[in-house]
């Protein structure tokens, strides 16, 4: 499955250019957004000119992150609308975020990027996030929801995060930080780098480490990252970087029956014997050449390569009168005792995935009309492994020894094959600009089952190969005819490729079946406001409706399928009122919240088939969804917070309610997901003159007990988690 790099990356190296950054820049900035150089800068996936983006977005900067301190991803997006973030882990290893009633499930409808580029285990052939960029390393975090997805791919039917990574520093900096908190959580983090006129050179250590949600769910995370940037003369820069990833959890991804949850809904049965292993490493390398003041021509390269092996006991949760059986065990309930006694279930896979994409972003004035225009290409290769062994013996805890005794259960490789064609041109017509866009995606996936319920499989159907071609086209105004006021709307029709992971079905020994899901298709349409026409007041409102053609629906046991036609339609809102603006003090309260109502998620057609009727809600889309906070900020770098969170009511998969095939109540997975409310607060104080930051934040500071999914089984949310910590800058 490895493939040498490094010719490709010397090729990378002579070629001109960057891309994955958005348009023209030339002015540096000084709050992180920016990679260091005079002529040259990186930012993210928004443009210079924020007022002309058709379409909503949101940005948490980070004097946010350092204010606010979030535990984790989920803390950091809370206060963004339009997202629902299931946690099902303590630190959110495998996050779950859904954008406008879209399924959070592994976050596969949300294109999740860092500086641009994915970071799911294989972006078309397995779009599940099991890693996310640790905070500690992050300038801002950029939420994308409408037409400006055109340039972005292949995820683009719900919105876009992008980690947009601190910048190398233009001088000798560093910086400590170590925290502390209950659940035995630790951690630390050590930046150190240096620069010049000649470019620069960062390196990242991060670890967290503590207790899981669960009994005998704890967790550890290393993560070492190398950054570097040589300015070759006033045009051209290099910039490179390379990053490594280790998780080790007890967390198996299984839940509980409803008689286990109600004994105890923070046991594990299988903890003890039950492990995710999870290795990451990948690298970016970039030549920006800039050719004019108005043109930069650029060239990206990416690679990335993932070990994850997960080892479990449970196969259906609540299977015995709702309790959970050994999966390799039949008729044993899974207790910590029995688990020491029986084998399971290995899955380990492999990923590896490459792409290179140059890019030109040019500034014009054709037919009269001062314009930016962007034109670029992708191609995308990955290679997927997926093997799964099963065995009761108790040796078989081991990966090693149940590769060589076990029952292999599975071995199919999966390739694929993507080239990416977009183009966009924002025509700036006095108060108005108007942004067309084009992307099309073209991609072969080819799926090879040579194993499949522990049977060869040699029959001609085990191989398949399923080629799609679609074009993407986007279109967005915006107006601001009113001073810092921009109304905006837009239309773009929305691509997620089929899931091939998924396709795998043994009907009986030798004759394996792939078939063919549909990818999904939507229309996305966006009307909206943003303002801080008012001295102190901040806020955008977005009215959004989305059309499915073909979504995506977990069938409950590991599979998707194609559930139809749906519909999305809903309202956000965020605002902020900073008091301290408006009466010219330097005492600051403020108070922000974000609302999202999804008054429909709901399928259009019945499909007999998944046990669909018309008019059923989505799963886990809540109606509700909302945030609001109070804060205090004082000059001499004092910051208070104390807010609260609220998620309404959600509903299971559909396969498992009742009425249909698989509805069982013991099961774990079948019924509604009651509403919750959280509280929160935060409070950091950097004294004036000092390079030390001290910081307290507490998340769940009720410690209530509720219900955050039934995906595979009942599984209780996050208890109270406070922690603390310093940092010091040097």
């Amino acid at each position: 499955m490895r493939k040498p790099i490094m010719g490709m990356a010397a090729m990378i190296l002579i070629m001109p250019a960057f891309a994955a950054e958005q348009a023209s820049q030339q002015e540096h900035t000084e709050n992180g957004e920016s990679v260091v150089a005079d002529k040259v800068n990186v930012t993210g996936i928004l443009p210079d000119r924020l007022e002309a983006v058709p379409g909503s977005f949101d940005v948490v900067d980070e004097k946010e992150l350092k204010s606010r301190q979030p535990f984790s991803v989920r803390e950091a997006l809370n206060q963004t609308p339009g997202i629902n973030i299931v946690g099902e882990d303590a630190f959110v290893l495998a996050p779950n975020i859904g954008i406008r009633g879209l399924n959070p499930r592994r976050t596969s409808r949300t294109l999740l990027m860092e500086d641009g580029v994915p970071l799911f285990l294989a972006p078309y052939g397995d779009p599940s996030a099991h890693y996310s960029t640790p905070l500690d390393r992050v300038s801002r975090i950029e939420v994308v929801k409408g037409s400006g997805q055109t340039l972005y791919g292949p995820q683009t039917v719900g919105g876009m995060i992008n980690f947009v990574t601190k910048p190398v520093p233009k001088e000798f900096q560093a910086s400590v930080m170590a925290v502390i908190g209950n659940n035995n959580f630790s951690g630390g983090h050590v930046n150190i780098g240096t620069g010049g006129d000649w470019g620069g050179v960062m390196l990242d250590a991060v670890n967290r480490k503590g207790d899981g949600i669960r009994d005998n769910h704890d967790f550890e995370i290393n993560e070492l990252t190398l950054k570097g940037q040589l300015n070759l003369d006033e045009r051209n820069t290099l910039i490179a970087k390379m990053g490594w990833y280790e998780e080790n959890s007890s967390i198996s991804e299984t839940g509980l029956g409803t008689v286990e949850y109600a004994e105890d809904k923070y046991q594990a049965p299988t903890g003890r014997q039950d492990s995710f292993n999870h290795t990451r490493k990948s690298l970016q390398l970039q030549h920006i050449f800039q050719i004019t003041d108005a043109a930069k021509l650029s060239t990206q390269f990416y690679y990335a390569q993932s070990d994850r092996a997960s080892f479990r006991q449970i196969n259906e949760p609540g299977s015995l009168g709702g309790r959970s059986e050994m999966d390799r065990c039949p008729g044993v309930v899974a207790t910590e005792t029995n688990s020491a006694a029986c084998g399971g279930r290995w899955r380990p896979r492999e990923y590896e995935y490459w792409g290179i994409e140059p890019r030109l972003d040019i500034s014009h004035n054709l037919f009269g009309i001062a314009s930016d225009a962007v034109i670029g290409f992708r191609y995308h290769k990955e290679d997927i492994q997926r093997d799964q062994y099963r065995d009761g013996n108790p040796l078989a805890q081991s990966l090693g020894w149940a590769k060589a005794n076990g029952s292999h259960r599975e071995d199919i490789a999966i390739n694929v094959e993507a080239k990416s064609y977009y183009a966009q041109n924002t025509f700036y017509l006095g108060d108005w600009s108007l942004t067309p866009g084009l992307r099309i995606e073209d991609l072969r996936i080819s799926t090879n089952v040579k194993r499949a319920e522990g049977a060869v499989q040699n029959n001609p159907e085990s191989e398949l190969t399923n080629h799609q071609s679609k074009v993407l086209p986007g279109l967005g105004v915006a107006w601001n005819g009113i001073a810092n006021t921009t109304l905006f709307a837009g239309v773009h029709k929305g691509f997620a490729p089929p899931r091939p992971d998924r396709d795998i079905e043994a009907s009986a020994a030798n004759t394996a079946v792939v078939s063919k899901t549909k990818p999904e298709e939507s229309t996305n349409w966006e009307l909206g406001l943003r303002s801080n026409y008012f001295k102190g007041i901040a806020f955008e409102t977005t009215l959004f409706h989305t059309d499915f053609d073909e979504i995506v629906v977990s069938n409950g046991f590991g599979r998707f399928v194609n559930g139809g036609k749906s519909q999305h339609s809903g309202i956000e809102f965020a605002g902020r009122v900073d008091f301290g603006t408006i009466y010219d003090t330097s005492h600051n309260f403020y108070i922000s919240g974000t609302y999202t109502n999804l008054f429909t998620a709901k399928f259009k057609k019945d499909s007999a088939a998944e046990g669909i009727h018309s008019g059923d809600r989505l799963a886990y889309a809540p109606k509700h969804v909302a945030s609001l906070n109070f804060g205090y900020e004082h000059p001499v770098g004092f910051n208070a917070r104390i807010g609260v969170d609220y998620v309404s009511a959600q509903s299971e998969d559909v396969i498992f309610r009742a009425g249909r095939a698989d509805y069982d109540p013991l099961s774990g997975m079948s019924g509604q997901i009651p509403s919750y409310t959280l509280v929160n607060a935060s409070v950091s104080y950097r004294p004036i003159g000092s390079k030390a930051t001290f910081f307290v934040s507490g998340h769940n500071l009720g410690d209530k007990e509720y219900l955050a999914s039934r995906v595979d089984g009942m599984a209780a949310g996050r208890q109270r988690q406070v922690f603390g910590g310093v940092r010091y800058d040097f």
